[in-house]
Order: structure tokens, then C-alpha cells, then sequence
């Protein structure tokens, strides 16, 4: 019976696995339409790049004594063979699963105009410089997040009906002002006023040599943006989480673990915290894979060099492969995120594992 119930687990697991990733192959096939604003984008760069041909053509000093003929025949091929090179000479239909194609086994290509620190152009090496930074400043936030939600969560479930209770409730609207609100008014608070804190960067200029001094630069410019989306999320996160655990506190099997003399710490952890984890690790999780696509004012705010700032460069700029390539690593990181949560649920809430093993 056993081995029948894992195998039901393991089948809506796979079926589960492939619904999610069918899902991925159209959410990217729209994103690829879109961002090429069904062609329109091509057309873009088409005139752009015969602007860019001509005018290198007629600076050349090689091509001045030229017949005027000449030059535009000369221009006409140039640009016939970068249309060629770029394979902006199929349609755009054809091309589209081309790029799905592409982007299903990560093969980003090359940015337009963008190019990374080192100077490549290479889609896929520009998001991975810049991936790091954004995982570093919001998984750490998030994390913190997580923690204090939980434990003050717990604390405020057990003072129910408590000056601090309320005090919570009454300040949980202020968590609809997005981070980087807060974060201007920290910037003008410690950097414009004491002067005690960098406004924004990642590290000192020029950068400590010692790999020591460097680790703490980076902390101490990560503690104006940690502290604005901390701020931000506080009160409506400890208040979502007592919110859980007070609703857990009400069901008949907690009231029975009371009247049987359960002490009181035991049932907390047991029959409120485990039943509470499925909904908070799922709030955690897609928080913590949102916050990998970078907050785009915030890390212009903080003048943080992560995602969010790239893809602000990427839209100014028309680079669609960049944002394609952002679309893609975000859906990929999403896609596996969903099934590990799939997962996780299985090993913490029975009702689910016995749900996929009765299929």
C-alpha cells in the first residue's frame, strides 16, 4: 500500500513537472512576442541600423571620392549583409520560434548596445554579473524578513488582544509604501545629514584591496537598501504571520491538545507552527524569487549595479535580447521554485502527500 502510495506521489509529481513547464514554453513564447512588440522592434532596429551604416559609410575617408551611386550601393549591401548576419531577413513569425528555441536551452545570444564590465556582449554573461549583486542585497533581506516575521508573529499570536497587537495593526497599512520611499528619506537622514552612511553604490571608490576591508565596504553600503525593504515589509509581514497562527490556534485539535494538558510551547510548535508552514514557506519562497528580478527604483535609488538596474538600461536602450534573457533566467528560477514548493509540501502537509498517493 505504501509503494502504491509513492507512486501516486510520484506520478502527480511529474505530471505537476510537465504542466509547469508547458507552462514556461508559452509564458516565453508571449514574452518574446511582446518584447518584439510583434515585429515592430525589428523595424525599430532596421532604421537604426541604416542610420548607423550610412553614417559610417560617408565619415570614411576611404569612400569620400566615391560617385554618390556608389555609396548607396555600397550602403544597400553593408546593410543586406548585417540584416543577414543578425537574421532580421526571415519573418518575424519564423523567427519568434526561433528565438523560443533559443531561449529553452539558454542560448541568449548578444546584446544590442549593452555589453558587461568586461566588456562582452554576451546576454548571459551580462545577467550573471549582475545576478549576484541582487541575490546578495534581497535574499539577505528576505531572509530577515522571513525570521522576524515568524518569530513576532508567533509572540503577537500569544499576546492576542495586546497594546503591541494592536499597535502592529494599526501600523500594517504603512507596508503599502514601496521600499525605495523609505529609502530616499534614509539617504537624506544618514548620508545628507549625519553623514555616516554611503548613499548608494556597492562598494567605496576606489575599492579596499584587503578582501577584509572590501566584505565590510559592501556591508556597509548594503544597510540603507536592507533597511528601506526591511521597513517596508515589517509590520504586514509579523501581521500576516500572527494572522496564521491565530486562525491555526482556533482548530478543534488545538483545543483538544489544551484540555489534555499539552503544555503550552509544544503546542504551539507542533499543532500551530507545522500546520502554519505550508502557506509561510509559499510566501517566502515566491518572495524570495521575486526579489531575484531586482526592484527597479530601488537599485536606482541605491544606484545598486544588480538586475533591476540592468533592466532599467536594457528598456532605455531597446535591448531586447536583455530583457528576453531576464524574462527567461526569472521563468526558469520560478518554474524550478513552484515544483521545489511542490516537493516541500509533500514532505510537511500529510493532507497533500495522501491527495497525490490516492491518484
Amino acid at each position: 500500500m505504501n509503494y502504491m502510495r509513492a507512486g501516486g506521489v510520484v506520478k502527480g509529481l511529474a505530471k505537476r513537472a510537465i504542466m509547469l513547464y508547458l507552462t514556461l514554453v508559452i509564458s516565453m513564447y508571449i514574452t518574446i512576442v511582446v518584447a518584439n512588440m510583434g515585429g515592430l522592434v525589428d523595424q525599430y532596429i532596421k532604421s537604426q541600423l541604416i542610420l548607423e551604416i550610412t553614417y559610417n559609410i560617408k565619415r570614411n575617408p576611404e569612400y569620400r571620392n566615391l560617385p554618390p551611386a556608389e555609396i548607396d550601393k555600397l550602403i544597400k549591401k553593408t546593410f543586406e549583409i548585417e540584416i543577414k548576419r543578425r537574421g532580421l531577413d526571415k519573418p518575424f513569425l519564423v523567427r519568434s520560434f526561433i528565438y523560443l528555441k533559443d531561449a529553452l536551452t539558454l542560448d541568449l545570444g548578444r546584446a544590442m548596445y549593452l555589453q558587461s564590465d568586461s566588456g562582452s556582449r554576451q546576454v548571459k554573461i551580462i545577467i550573471l554579473e549582475r545576478l549576484p549583486q541582487t541575490v546578495m542585497l534581497f535574499t539577505t533581506s528576505m531572509l530577515i524578513h522571513f525570521f522576524v516575521n515568524l518569530f513576532m508573529g508567533l509572540y503577537l499570536a500569544r499576546h492576542y488582544g495586546s497594546f503591541l497587537d494592536k499597535l502592529f495593526i494599526a501600523l500594517s497599512p504603512t507596508s503599502v509604501i514601496p521600499g525605495w520611499f523609505y529609502g530616499i528619506f534614509l539617504i537624506l537622514i544618514f548620508y545628507s545629514w549625519l553623514h555616516v552612511l554611503p548613499p548608494g553604490g556597492i562598494v567605496d571608490v576606489p575599492p579596499p584591496e584587503d578582501p577584509i576591508l572590501y566584505s565590510l565596504s559592501v556591508l556597509k553600503h548594503m544597510i540603507l537598501p536592507l533597511a528601506s525593504w526591511i521597513i517596508s515589509g515589517f509590520f504586514l509581514g509579523c501581521y500576516s504571520s500572527r494572522t496564521f497562527f491565530l486562525i491555526f490556534s482556533t482548530e478543534d485539535y488545538v483545543e483538544a491538545a489544551r484540555a489534555k494538558g499539552v503544555p503550552p510551547r509544544l503546542i504551539e510548535r507542533r499543532y500551530i507552527l507545522r500546520p502554519a508552514l505550508p502557506p509561510i514557506v509559499t510566501n517566502f519562497a515566491l518572495g524570495l524569487i521575486g526579489s531575484w528580478s531586482g526592484a527597479i527604483i530601488t537599485e536606482r535609488v541605491f544606484n545598486w549595479p544588480g538586475l533591476g538596474m540592468l533592466t532599467y538600461n536594457a528598456i532605455n536602450a531597446f535591448d531586447t535580447p536583455v530583457l528576453v534573457g531576464i524574462t527567461v533566467i526569472y521563468a526558469y528560477l520560478l518554474m524550478i521554485t513552484v515544483f521545489l514548493l511542490d516537493i516541500v509540501y509533500v514532505l510537511i502537509d500529510p493532507r497533500i502527500r495522501l491527495s497525490l498517493g490516492g491518484r
